[in-house]
């Protein structure tokens, strides 16, 4: 059997059993997602591997039989393995795992405690009961609150908790039990527990994480005290740029309470920070532009939709369906909507029209070639980034070259292991 990489022209087809690029029905491919965590953005790479005699699978049992094998003696042994052996040679994956040292998040898991989560509030007797029982390393209360946060137990197990805790430390509950407690309280939309941790956390802290800002704008613009969530925004703003979803749920709280030129404010605002709105800000504009008659607010809906168009992004069925009922609201329009299908072509069986191509026109395409030298490789000051005679090798080489199907940063993938030497790491 040979294993070879294969250029990749069509990303749909790797979803499809159906053979391409030329190849005969006796091919098969198995399709690879890398992901690479370890740079300042994520970068998705695909990978197609061919083997190009697909039914030998002895071969196969046999190759990986043969891997294990090796591993267990490398295991007992301090050789080194060469550093030029190839990609699927035996050892490989332990040489490249010691380049690479696990980082927190890559650990392996820790073993479970036996201890079953209560599921009713307990007295301060019966927690200590279950402390004795704890036999992990971790802080009891910690470790406890952190289970019933990700297995989301009602809000009176954890205050409990809370209780006993505060009982054994001077009425002193920590931040980070807090900050569970209220996610759970926001969960179960418990907002007159949110507004009393939010007194607790107010008075005794003067800046949050944004963790807790995030959650306690949540559960805030539910309530009366709605407007105090854009008090906590404007206090993330003085550390750094609020999340999606901080403006998210303070434009849902604005429209909740009838403050509409406020909502249309903070998405403006959102927009200027150069964010991209969650689906659901967008549907709760349509959803609560069902019930007012006014162009203005029309208008600003129409501008949506160009948003959504211009930036390619498409509605779900639930917004979809909101975006519907309100056209079919419209005063003196009488829309009639309705769902169908698009053939492949491009052309809507209701309506016969053809939708626009997201290829680029030779047109479109000379000029984003040209934004592209200008203001990201040339960048005004050549010699910032390079130099004049490197950017003309660069420009030639392209020329002379064929079109890519992938291109690979070497320069990011060397520096993803800091420990390795860069030219083995490429």
């Amino acid at each position: 059997m040979t294993l070879c990489f294969t250029g990749i022209r069509s990303f749909p087809k790797l979803w499809k059993s159906n053979p391409y690029l030329g190849l005969s029905p006796g091919h098969s491919y198995l399709s690879l997602f890398l992901k690479d965590c370890y740079g300042i953005r994520e970068q998705h790479k695909w990978f197609s591997l061919k083997t190009v005699s697909a039914q030998n699978t002895k071969a196969v049992n046999l190759l990986v039989a043969k891997s294990r094998y090796l591993r267990k003696g490398d295991e007992g042994s301090n050789k080194e393995v060469s550093s030029d052996s190839h990609l699927f040679a035996a050892g490989a994956a332990r040489r490249r795992s010691q380049m690479n040292p696990l980082r927190e998040d890559h650990a392996l898991p820790p073993v479970r405690n036996t201890i079953q989560l209560p599921t009713k509030p307990l007295n301060s007797e019966e927690w200590d009961k279950l402390k004795e029982d704890f036999k992990g390393k971790a802080n009891f209360a910690s470790w406890i609150i952190s289970q019933m946060a990700h297995s989301r137990s009602s809000v009176d197990v954890a205050k409990s908790l809370l209780a006993w805790v505060a009982a054994k430390n001077n009425g002193i509950v920590g931040y980070d039990l807090l900050v569970r407690y209220l996610y759970l309280c926001v969960f179960h939309k418990q907002t007159s527990e949110v507004i009393d941790v939010y007194e607790i956390m107010k008075a005794r802290y003067k800046r949050l994480e944004p963790g807790a800002y995030t959650l306690l704008i949540q559960g805030l613009v539910h309530s009366d005290r709605w407007k105090e969530a854009l008090l906590l925004l404007e206090d993330v703003k003085k550390v750094v740029i609020p999340s999606v979803r901080n403006y998210n749920d303070c434009i849902e709280g604005a429209l909740l309470h009838q403050d509409v030129s406020l909502a249309w404010n903070l998405y403006q605002e959102l927009l200027g920070h150069d964010l991209i709105p969650m689906l659901k800000t967008l549907k709760a504009f349509f959803d609560f532009g069902k019930n007012v008659k006014d162009d203005q607010y029309s208008n600003k809906l129409l501008d949506i939709l160009l948003y959504l168009r211009n930036n390619h992004l498409y509605p779900e069925e639930s917004f979809a369906h909101s975006i519907k009922t309100w056209f079919e609201s419209v005063p003196g329009e009488q829309w009639k909507g309705r769902f169908t299908t698009i053939k492949e072509s491009g052309q809507c069986l209701g309506c016969g029209k053809t939708m626009e191509s997201i290829h680029l026109s030779p047109e479109e395409y000379e000029f984003l070639k040209g934004k592209i030298m200008r203001d990201v490789i040339d960048g005004g000051d050549q010699y910032k980034k390079t130099t004049p005679q490197e950017l003309e090798r660069f420009q030639n080489f392209v020329k002379c070259c064929p079109p890519f199907d992938i291109v690979i940063d070497g320069l990011n993938v060397a520096k993803t292991f800091p420990k390795a030497r860069e030219s083995q790491v490429v």
